[in-house]
């Protein structure tokens, strides 16, 4: 049965809580349906209108659709308030690919070292961790995946906290889970390049191919960045725009 509740909190936001722990330990997986809301109501000792308002908090969360007719579906485990924060794990795995990551190195520089003379300002001017990564889809390489955090965000950092396979490979969680870190906005820049040598080897192509570098800063609600992210890739990016916002709830 449900945990118990506590006396002063809705029973719909204690239902809601409750389903998103389960989500985030990977009880409901990326494009699999959820109970229905007569299980849920069943199983949280609650009515169907209950269940429902808990449901569509996770809806405008980005969690989950609801489709007529079909039920809720698990979208993703980790909703974006921004485009290039959208978890490139989770849509895989939402579209029947098999995502997998292959780790290729851990770096640390000092402030003012030459591998960060390109980031952002906030970054060249501290200590800086580098995580370096391959994604693959169905096993192809899809992008190559430069991630960058100040030290001190980054503390113990071993290739073990970074997963090959499964859910919890996406690079979005492992931050937020593992090292604690939490955002509240970004800013991207998409621009292309040319592949050189090492490029054209990684994703098996010709040496001056075109190829879009996708750059990500994510900021906390105090204004510090907290990571940045450079990703190369062939092909395109795809966008997809809405009217409507959404805000986080802290769990």
């Amino acid at each position: 049965m449900a945990r118990m509740q506590t006396e002063t909190q809705p029973k719909y936001e204690h239902a809601y809580r409750v389903i998103l722990q389960r989500l985030k330990s990977g009880r409901y997986p990326v494009g699999g349906r959820m109970p229905t809301e007569s299980e849920l109501a069943t199983h949280f000792a609650v009515s169907r209108v209950t269940i429902r308002r808990a449901l569509d908090m996770l809806v405008q969360d980005g969690y989950v659709e609801s489709k007529q007719g079909s039920g809720y579906r698990v979208l993703t485990l980790s909703p974006a308030s921004d485009t290039c924060l959208t978890s490139f794990t989770d849509a895989m795995l939402r579209s029947g690919h098999d995502p997998s990551s292959r780790f290729i190195s851990l770096d640390h520089f000092e402030a003012g070292a030459a591998e960060v003379a390109a980031l952002p300002a906030e970054l060249r001017g501290i200590a800086v961790s580098r995580v370096v990564r391959l994604r693959l889809v169905d096993e192809k390489p899809s992008m190559l995946v430069m991630t960058y955090a100040p030290r001190d965000l980054l503390k113990d950092a071993r290739p073990v906290d970074f997963p090959e396979r499964g859910p919890g490979q996406s690079i979005l969680r492992i931050l937020s889970a593992r090292f604690g870190l939490e955002w509240s906005a970004a800013c991207e820049d998409i621009s292309p390049i040319l592949a050189d040598t090492a490029m054209a080897d990684t994703f098996e192509i010709s040496v001056g191919q075109p190829l879009l570098k996708q750059a990500c800063s994510a900021f906390d609600d105090a204004g510090r960045m907290v990571f940045h992210e450079d990703v190369y890739r062939p092909g395109s990016v795809s966008f997809n725009l809405s009217q409507s916002g959404r805000s986080p709830r802290h769990v």
